[in-house]
C-alpha cells in the first residue's frame, strides 16, 4: 500500500504548530497503525528528521496510552484502540490525516502527544476506599448480585484514554468520570466514601475545564470499550444526592 499522512506536528506547548505531509510506501495492510508510524519514523530518523512523537505503551488495547484522531475519529474508523487498528482498514492511495487529541483539559506537549493528567487528578479526589475488604477469600465472601456485579465490571472496563473528550463536541469528561464513580458505586465496597467521592470528583472534572454533557452519545459511540451513558445517568443522581445531603446537615 502507498498512503499519504497528514500529521499535525508541534514542537512544544507553546508553537503554533501545523499539519505535515508524509509520503509511505511499502505499507503491510497487516500492520498495526502504530507500527505504520514506527516505519514512517524510521525513515524520518534516517534522514536526520525529528521523528513523530506519540504516545504508546502496551499495544494490546489495555493502558488506554495510545490516542490518535484519525480521519476525523478517535481511534480510526474502527471502534477500537488505535494499537489495535490495522492498516487493512484503509485503501491503497488513500490520505489519512492524523491529530492529537483537541481539548482544552488535553494541552498538546508535542506532536501527537497530549497530556492527560486531568483524569489522574480526577481520580486521585475520589480518595480511596477506607472499607476494609481483608484478603481475597474475604472480599469474594460479599454477597454481590451478579446484575450489580456486571454492572460494576462494565463501568471498570475503562481504560482512561481520552476517545470519549475528544468525540464530544464540548470536550466533556462525563463519560469518563461517570464510569470512575460508578464502578465503586455500585459496590459494597464502595459505600462509605460513595457521596463525597461523587462530589468531589465532580468539583475536580470541572476544574480541570471539561465542557458540560448535552447527551449527544458521542462518547459512547467512540469509546472502545463501549462504555454506557447510563453510567452518567448514575453519576447526576449520586451527585445530586449528595449535594441535598450535604445542604441538610
Amino acid at each position: 500500500m502507498q498512503l499519504t499522512l497528514k500529521i499535525w506536528r508541534q514542537k512544544n506547548a507553546s508553537d503554533k504548530g501545523g499539519f505535515a505531509t508524509y509520503p509511505v510506501d511499502h505499507v503491510s495492510k497487516d500492520m498495526s497503525f502504530l507500527e505504520m508510524l514506527d516505519v514512517l519514523n524510521e525513515e524520518l530518523t534516517e534522514k536526520g528528521q525529528d521523528p513523530v512523537h506519540f504516545d504508546h505503551d502496551c499495544r494490546e488495547g489495555i493502558c488506554g496510552s495510545c490516542s490518535l484522531y484519525i480521519n476525523g475519529k478517535p481511534h480510526g474508523p474502527l471502534q477500537t484502540t488505535t494499537c489495535q487498528l490495522h492498516m487493512r482498514s484503509f485503501n491503497d492511495g488513500e490520505t489519512v490525516t492524523i491529530e492529537p487529541w483537541r481539548a482544552k483539559a488535553f494541552p498538546v506537549l508535542k506532536d501527537l502527544v497530549v497530556d492527560r493528567y486531568a483524569f489522574d487528578r480526577i481520580i486521585q479526589a475520589g480518595g480511596y476506599v477506607s472499607v476494609g475488604t481483608g484478603g481475597v477469600p474475604d472480599a469474594n465472601e460479599i454477597p454481590i448480585p451478579k446484575t450489580i456485579a456486571d454492572l460494576a465490571m462494565d463501568a471498570a472496563q475503562c481504560i482512561g484514554c481520552g476517545a470519549c473528550v475528544a468525540a464530544c463536541k464540548n470536550a466533556s469528561a462525563m463519560l469518563f468520570t461517570s464510569a470512575k464513580v460508578s464502578q465503586l458505586a455500585l459496590l459494597p465496597q464502595g459505600q462509605v466514601e460513595r457521596k463525597t467521592r461523587a462530589e468531589k470528583m465532580v468539583a475536580q472534572m470541572d476544574a480541570e475545564g471539561f465542557g458540560a454533557c448535552t447527551n449527544t452519545g458521542a462518547c459512547e459511540a467512540e469509546c472502545p470499550k463501549g462504555i454506557s451513558i447510563t453510567n452518567i445517568a448514575r453519576m447526576n443522581r449520586e451527585y445530586f444526592s449528595a449535594v441535598v445531603s450535604s445542604e441538610n446537615l
